[in-house]
């Protein structure tokens, strides 16, 4: 009967258990982004981001290859740098970056994140702090950048940029997600 008890045991496994912080909370689980999946993340990012503007009544966003640019040029430099933070390791603005690309339009905001989450679950806790989703929710934004930086642990940095046509203004860079 003993043996019996303990085969159930086994079979019950542990292995679809989710391992919980002292706090209680399921424990992170490092997201890794395979080759090929380029497309599909960025596909259901926009998606998802279209999905909550459509719902707010605001412009769709569309990718610009510019802000695509700058966007992954930051993921890698936050990356190297080893913060997340709005300034490049030259010193390097938001606005500064999306000039050296050649950007020709407004740049309306900057959001990153250093995390081991989905670009959905990224772009969720986002959503979550007013002042990150004024930049996802800006109804003057038409034109966006998205881009990560995949490290070997599995830390994934993220950077959103929006955009709009016409000349480029100042922003101010918020949105820092740790």
């Amino acid at each position: 009967m003993l043996g019996g008890a303990a085969a159930l045991a086994a079979c019950g496994g542990g292995s679809n258990e989710v391992p919980l912080g002292t706090d209680g909370k399921p424990l992170p689980r490092v997201y890794r982004i395979g080759e090929g999946e380029t497309n599909r993340i960025d596909f259901r990012f926009l998606d998802a981001l279209n999905t909550l503007r459509r719902a707010k009544g605001i412009p769709e966003m569309a990718f610009n290859a510019e802000l695509n640019a700058a966007a992954a040029t930051h993921a890698r430099d936050m990356s190297v740098q080893n913060r997340p933070w709005h300034f490049g390791s030259d010193g390097s603005s938001p606005l500064v970056r999306v000039q050296r690309v050649g950007y020709s339009g407004k740049l309306l905001g900057e959001l990153i994140a250093e995390t081991f989450q989905t670009e959905l679950e990224t772009l969720s806790t986002w959503m979550a702090d007013p002042d990150m989703r004024s930049v996802v929710l800006d109804p003057r934004a038409t034109q966006l950048g998205f881009a990560w930086y995949q490290e070997s642990s599995g830390k994934i940095w993220w950077c959103f940029l929006s955009g709009a046509s016409g000349g480029i203004i100042p922003i101010s860079p918020i949105g820092i997600y740790q």
